[in-house]
């Protein structure tokens, strides 16, 4: 037989900046992009929980360890005239994979959403990662296939702005 360990969550705390770091660059690598990640401990304790953060994040456990993160915030919609959560990551380790840890994560958010009135809870994934969409649609979420994803970053935002 089996020790069966509970899975948890909680809000992240300053003191999990190298642990949201670590995760975040788990998340790269499984996304094929191990060199995207530019960020450091110093960037996630201010934009994660200095005063007057807007992104929250999450951490989950299984026992004692943790195994897996997500990083939301609050955006806008102007058709429905409130707002709405966006999820902008959520990982969890591989060997963790299937336990429950992620819907303990949707499930948590989709409550929270609900309890601030929320019109929406929305993400975004790659169209390559069929075990994340299998996932999703088991929710019950439906892809927004009309919308396209538009970016500016780096030198072309730079310069984009000072026109």
């Amino acid at each position: 037989m089996t020790d069966q360990k509970t899975i948890t969550l909680r809000d992240a705390q300053p003191s999990d900046a190298a642990t949201i770091l670590h995760f975040i660059t788990e998340l790269a690598i499984y996304e094929k992009e191990p060199d995207a990640v530019k960020t450091d401990e110093q960037a996630i304790l201010k934009t994660l929980f200095s005063e007057g953060a807007t992104a929250h994040s999450l951490i989950c456990f299984e026992g004692d360890t943790p195994i897996g993160f997500a990083v939301y915030f609050y955006n806008y919609s102007t058709w429905l005239g409130k707002n709405g959560l966006y999820l902008e990551d959520l990982y969890v380790s591989p060997d963790s994979r299937g336990n429950g840890a992620g819907k303990l994560i949707m499930q948590h958010l989709a409550r929270q959403a609900i309890a601030k009135d929320c019109g929406r809870f929305e993400w975004v994934v790659l169209d390559w990662n069929q075990p994340a969409i299998d996932f999703y649609n088991s929710m019950g979420a439906e892809p927004q296939n009309e919308w396209i994803i538009y970016r500016l970053t780096g030198q072309a935002l730079i310069d984009f702005a000072e026109k």
